[in-house]
């Protein structure tokens, strides 16, 4: 059921290349226009490579789907140009509750520091970040989004792709150096090479429903155990814009989904749970879910991205924040392979580290299903014990488990120079860059991330001795100013200490004194020359 009329539509175009007599050639395809595939295609077209964005529909605007937008992610946003108008519609928060029955277990702060440019997360319905999103890549001179365009064929050759698409005035073929899978969890592309997912099913359904409504619930996350009011199950809580509310509530694997989303069905629950009637059904529907991804996500010219390669249960809010981590990861490294400045072997490090971040989301993900949807008698006295001790004893709290909420990964991989020396404060090898407020040599405001931007970066702390060397060279105390100390404390920086930046913005090496000779071989090594070391 979805009351919401369709918000943004978008017409078929015919395409040159439909007029061609051969397949045109692009260097690179993204297949899929949701947020994983818009946001690399963006991201590719503003780092100089043309890009077409091909999807088989024409609309966006069918519910709310994902909704919870982490602060990495906001960070990815803001680089690509869209973070402003979702910030400007999005419901800010960064407390939740976690409740059983009537009684509050504990709270939690998810940014309780500040000095950071982004929020701890946002709520805003999936079709407003996709509208923003497509607005950005119209915006794009080398970015053609294609409407109705669906693949239908996939060839793999040793130097790249050919796809055949489906439109309403016939199909056609195109080739590409290389096709970016972002088709989402029921993926065609991945179907026509014969990948299949391995991981773990669950079997416990959820009903998910937006209500309009005016409420006086604060803008936090709240999560119920065993609420009074769906005796036995769960339930979550959380405010979108529009005085729209997300609610899930826990069904039970038993449930009929087709009967749970009809209306004689819907509105009782709903109504027992807020305990008036003074609302609107705007969308609803009932879902399971996949804890499991592809064994590889690179597969010769063809590279999955998003709910194509992995999929997650909605705790925790891990699927789009992955998904778009996933898309920064691959753009800046495929943009380099493109224009010859980085061998091929470098897309082999997507697959390992977004491997790797799919696992640590699919374990959080297992584990949270596991306490709030628990499948054993034994996971069950588990999970009951734990409730009970977490209202007088704060190591319990620690462990119960609503869904832990979705952070960045750190890349433990060959792309870095491990640290030979001892660092304290909150930035970390592999991972991205804590941000902190600046100010220019003028005087003017910036954020560290936005002095970075998407190049990569050496950033250096002057001690007297010759400015390092490197492509890009931002000087601590001369481009930017750590007027308020935080870049001191974040990156316990001290007279010469250096830091190569990638240009996804992780933190890729830092010295204390290094040699020209170093950052060499650590830039290198970001770029996936073999044989390197610092």
């Amino acid at each position: 059921m979805n009351s919401r009329k369709t918000l943004f539509q978008f017409g078929y175009r015919r395409s040159a290349d439909q007029d061609r007599p051969s397949p045109a050639r692009h260097a690179v395809i993204v297949v899929g226009a949701g947020p994983v595939g818009l946001c690399t295609a963006i991201d590719l077209a503003q780092r100089g490579v043309p890009v077409v964005l091909l999807d088989d529909a024409d609309r966006i605007g069918e519910g709310s789907r994902g909704i919870c937008y982490a602060k990495r992610t906001l960070e990815i946003l803001d680089r690509l140009g869209v973070a402003e108008p979702c910030l400007e519609r999005g419901v800010t928060w960064k407390l939740g509750k976690v409740f059983q029955r009537n009684d509050q277990l504990y709270a939690f702060d998810l940014l309780p520091e500040d000095g950071h440019k982004m929020p701890a997360f946002i709520n805003l319905q999936q079709y407003y970040l996709e509208h923003a999103l497509v607005e950005r890549a119209a915006d794009l001179p080398d970015l053609d989004i294609r409407w109705r365009n669906k693949v239908i064929g996939l060839q793999r050759r040793n130097d790249g792709v050919t796809l055949t698409i489906e439109t309403p005035e016939g199909a056609y073929d195109l080739e590409a150096d290389w096709v970016v899978a972002a088709d989402g969890a029921r993926s065609a592309l991945r179907g026509m090479l014969g990948l299949d997912f391995r991981g773990e099913v669950f079997e416990d359904r959820f009903l998910i429903a937006d209500v309009r409504m005016k409420g006086d619930f604060p803008p936090e996350r709240w999560f119920w155990f065993d609420p009074p009011f769906h005796d036995g199950r769960s339930a979550l809580l959380h405010k979108q814009p529009d005085d729209v509310w997300r609610i899930d509530l826990q069904l039970g694997p038993d449930a009929d989904a087709k009967a749970e989303q009809t209306p004689e069905r819907v509105m009782p629950r709903l109504r027992q749970m807020l305990g008036h009637e003074n609302f609107t059904l705007e969308w609803v529907s009932v879902y399971t879910f996949q804890c499991r991804r592809l064994e590889r996500f690179v597969h010769g010219r063809v590279v999955f991205a998003g709910d194509a390669a992995h999929q997650v249960s909605p705790f925790g809010a891990r699927g789009a924040n992955s998904g778009i981590q996933d898309a920064e990861n691959l753009a800046w490294k495929l943009a380099l392979v493109v224009r010859g400045e980085a061998p091929e072997r470098l897309i082999d490090t997507y697959d390992i580290e977004r491997s790797a971040a799919a696992d640590e989301n699919i374990g959080h993900s297992t584990r949270s299903t596991d306490f709030i949807a628990p499948r054993s008698a034994q996971e069950r006295r588990f999970r009951d014990a734990t409730l009970a001790l977490a209202r007088h004893t704060p190591f319990a709290k620690r462990m119960v488990n609503s869904g832990r909420l979705s952070l960045p990964s750190t890349y433990e991989t060959p792309l870095s120079t491990p640290d030979r020396e001892t660092w304290s404060g909150s930035a970390r090898l592999g991972a991205p860059l804590p941000d902190a407020p600046m100010r220019t040599r003028s005087g003017q405001p910036v954020w560290l991330l936005e002095a970075l931007g998407s190049e990569e970066t050496v950033i250096h702390v002057p001690d007297g001795a010759p400015q390092p060397a490197g492509e890009r060279v931002l000087v601590i105390g001369d481009d930017l100013i750590d007027a308020q100390g935080y870049f001191a404390r974040r990156f316990d920086s001290t007279p010469g200490s250096t830091y190569l930046v990638r240009p996804d913005q992780h933190l890729a090496a830092r010295w204390r004194h290094p040699a020209r000779s170093q950052i060499e071989r650590a830039s290198r090594r970001l770029r996936g020359s073999e044989g390197d070391r610092a």
